[in-house]
């Protein structure tokens, strides 16, 4: 009897402490368990909830976002817990739920919508509106509660939709007819009318020039991203080139990064974006991929000017990423913004407690005060009220700065780190992947590290010939693999090949192509994913990388490595059929302009010798040019080829280097 009443008290307070319960409850994902105890009737993305729609004659409220989006949160904390409105949704609506890490094909096709219907990006959440057939009429970002921010309000717009539906059918009608037509118009096909190489770069760095912030570095006013495939694709025009003026608009982004708001300057590592020029006030969002990112940007800018700045930020983010994302040999996809309910709560200071502090700990009261200078760490605050972020503010290195830090960092540590999503998603673990394999260019403890960790990636994701697109730790991956998956996983395993000469690498390569081949390019069109939602891939890399333009670069590299053109002609015809943004607006497509580069000016491949080749690699990865591969053959002398034949060979390395500089730099 006693253990019944244990158990019943037990009962009533689960059930007091989540007074809700929805359909989200047996999903895995963090963000729909967020939403999983809202007094709305929340659905996951599936057959149940679009068939209940249309028995039911219901409209579709679509929301999507991701669990460590702001927006995401506020919208939740004043819409979707609030019993008024919860109750317009259930009575009226059928709500689904999406998270777009989950199903990022789902969110890219109603972003492209928004997008093409309002002229600008949407973001997150993400709101749409459909008919009870699937059809969209309405796209919306946050919403608040009532009238404000632009907007009618969920309080009157979800009543309106509802009339609209019921009593002017022929205009809800016209609104999806709208929506339809601007589906089709983006989805129209452009051929690509060939130009010349020179004239392409002219024209994006004219483009580029044009958007550059000379005083602060970057691209954009505000918000500002890092734009990392930007800034790569002007590395490279520099290499090809010599032109000084790409050269400075790389490295003075990355520079002001490096010292700015934007990069985390106790703790390491790069936050998503700044709501300033400056590079100062961030978005406190850390993204795997955004980091993933950035740490190649910054190997290849170190490997052209030797500047140890960029050396520190790539071990620093990378001992970030392996401290605070990295689980059980994978990393984890994004750590929130806010911490205990304020945002950014455990990355600034205050300067009084931190002087105090340190001078407690038995420094000097001038060394406490350069170093807290040097680090922008002010008596009024530089962010929110009283408390101040960190960035570097002059050239001259305080002397304890590094003692200071350490302290800054405990200080920290004492709080509590921001929500970090346990999702494994295969993309973004490979561009981490690839980014220590880039980074052991360096320092080559990070080769060890980046073939453990792509290891472990392959053992849990590609399983039974399957790839999959993301699972959470400790739970077996159901979800198929999407072009991302296969495009980021075949560029981080050519990276891994270039350093390691792994065959094995090579053959997953083979068989990663032939799959992708089949799933996603149909009708010379590629598609993210081949479950019937029929999102179209684009070439837009504001976010990060555009995956169809990764997987053009790796059927590219693919065909020079194993001699198989037909790679090459798949991205001709891609190109050919719809890269017409290369003629339009190539700065809106970076990696799409660095893939045509390469195809158009040729790779070249040094054969020989693995013991000749791993002798010569520094050499090797010196040269200017910036498509070069190599690949092991047996052979006593060096040989320099294109594609389909080869044009030098020599005994010493020095030797053929310079006969392939009078090739590529005629």
């Amino acid at each position: 009897m006693k253990y019944l009443i244990i158990f019943y008290i037990f009962t009533l307070f689960i059930f007091a402490e989540h007074t809700h319960t929805n359909a989200l409850i047996k999903e895995n994902s963090p963000y729909l368990q967020q939403h999983a105890h809202n007094p709305v009737n929340w659905y996951p993305w599936g057959k149940e909830a679009f068939e209940k729609a249309k028995k039911e004659n219901k409209l579709i409220f679509l929301s999507i976002g991701y669990s460590t989006c702001h927006w995401c949160h506020v919208m939740e904390e004043e819409s979707f817990t609030d019993e008024v409105v919860a109750k317009l949704l259930n009575d009226n609506y059928i709500s689904i739920k999406v998270d777009r890490e989950e199903f990022p094909q789902i969110d890219k096709k109603y972003q492209k919508l928004y997008m093409t219907i309002y002229g600008k990006r949407g973001g997150w959440p993400l709101t749409v509106f459909m008919s009870p057939s699937s059809e969209v009429f309405h796209l919306a970002t946050y919403i608040p509660t009532q009238k404000g921010y632009g907007s009618e309000g969920m309080m009157n717009m979800l009543p309106s939709f509802v009339k609209l539906q019921h009593r002017n059918i022929e205009q809800l009608q016209m609104l999806i007819d709208e929506h339809k037509k601007a589906m089709f118009v983006h989805n129209e096909k452009k051929v690509f009318k060939k130009i010349p190489v020179l004239k392409v770069v002219d024209r994006v760095l004219n483009e580029i020039s044009k958007e550059f912030d000379s005083k602060n570095g970057g691209f954009d006013s505000r918000p500002k991203f890092p734009e990392a495939s930007k800034i790569e694709l002007l590395i490279t025009i520099y290499r090809l080139t010599a032109d000084k003026k790409a050269l400075f608009m790389a490295e003075t982004t990355l520079k002001k990064m490096a010292k700015g708001g934007i990069y985390d300057q106790i703790g390491g590592g790069f936050f998503r974006y700044t709501t300033d020029v400056a590079w100062q006030i961030p978005h406190f969002e850390k993204m795997l991929y955004t980091n993933a990112e950035l740490i190649s940007v910054y190997v290849s800018l170190y490997e052209l000017t030797g500047d140890s700045l960029y050396k520190r930020v790539v071990d620093e983010t990378i001992a970030q990423m392996e401290k605070n994302f990295m689980r059980n040999g994978l990393y984890l996809s994004a750590s929130d913004a806010d911490s205990d309910g304020e945002e950014g709560g455990y990355f600034i200071y205050n300067y009084t407690d931190a002087k105090e502090g340190l001078l407690d700990k038995g420094f000097k009261e001038r060394e406490v005060e350069e170093a807290l200078a040097y680090l922008g760490i002010e008596e009024d605050g530089n962010i929110d009220g009283e408390f101040s972020h960190a960035h570097i503010t002059h050239s001259k290195l305080p002397s304890k700065l590094t003692e200071v830090k350490r302290y800054l960092k405990e200080v920290s540590s004492k709080r509590r780190f921001p929500f970090v999503d346990t999702k494994i998603i295969t993309a973004w673990n490979a561009m981490m992947i690839k980014a220590l394999f880039s980074a052991s260019k360096l320092d080559s403890k990070y080769l060890l590290l980046a073939t453990q960790r792509l290891n472990s990636l392959m053992e849990i994701m590609w399983t039974k010939d399957t790839l999959y697109h993301q699972t959470l730790l400790g739970k077996q991956p159901k979800q198929k693999g999407l072009l991302e998956d296969y495009a980021f996983l075949m560029d981080a395993l050519i990276e891994g090949y270039l350093r390691t000469y792994n065959q094995t690498y090579l053959t997953h390569l083979k068989v990663l192509a032939k799959e992708a081949i089949n799933k996603f390019y149909k009708n010379k069109q590629w598609y993210l994913s081949n479950d019937g939602i029929q999102a179209v891939a684009d070439f837009d890399d504001r976010y990060y990388t555009s995956a169809l333009s990764v997987m053009l670069e790796n059927l590219v590299r693919l065909a020079s490595l194993t001699e198989e053109l037909d790679y090459n002609e798949i991205v001709k015809e891609t190109i050919r059929e719809s890269g017409a943004v290369l003629e339009n607006n190539p700065a809106k497509a970076p990696k799409l302009l660095h893939v045509f580069l390469r195809l158009e000016m040729g790779d070249v491949i040094i054969k020989s010798d693995v013991k000749k080749l791993q002798k010569s690699r520094k050499q090797i990865e010196a040269m200017r040019y910036p498509f070069v591969l190599s690949k092991p053959e047996e052979s006593d002398k060096y040989l320099a080829c294109r594609v389909n034949s080869c044009f030098a060979y020599d005994t010493n390395i020095t030797a053929l280097i310079n006969k392939i500089k009078e090739v590529v730099h005629k």
